[in-house]
């Protein structure tokens, strides 16, 4: 087994988010990404659950019109269907986040309908 920090081995120049899948399995996705300074993205509808952390820096999203600001250590989980974005991220440091995305099971045997 192979120790890692997700705040070590940082690129010098980020210009665009970037996406690094750490785990994955059927039911879940685990990513860290690492936002450009002042990033604003286009708004996000999804099909799953994401729990999100700042892991370094800040954020501030916008979830359902509402400016929620993420410092480092504050977590999030945003409902499947929500409306969210990010509104802006800190410059120094930069901020990077780890994502949880919970994939909806068609059916769960012997669950209730």
């Amino acid at each position: 087994m192979r120790t890692r920090n997700l705040l070590a081995e940082l690129p010098d120049d980020v210009q665009e988010e970037q996406f690094e899948t750490l785990a994955e399995n059927p039911h879940a996705r685990l990513l860290r990404i690492i936002s450009p300074p002042h990033f604003r993205s286009e708004p996000f509808l999804q099909q799953e659950d994401e729990w999100v952390m700042v892991l370094q820096g800040e954020g501030i999203l916008e979830v359902r019109g509402e400016r929620i600001r993420l410092g480092r250590g504050d977590s999030l989980l945003i409902p499947a269907g929500t409306p969210h974005r990010v509104l802006d991220t800190s410059a120094a440091p930069h901020c990077i986040w780890l994502a949880l995305h919970l994939h909806a099971s068609e059916q769960t045997p012997g669950a209730e309908v």
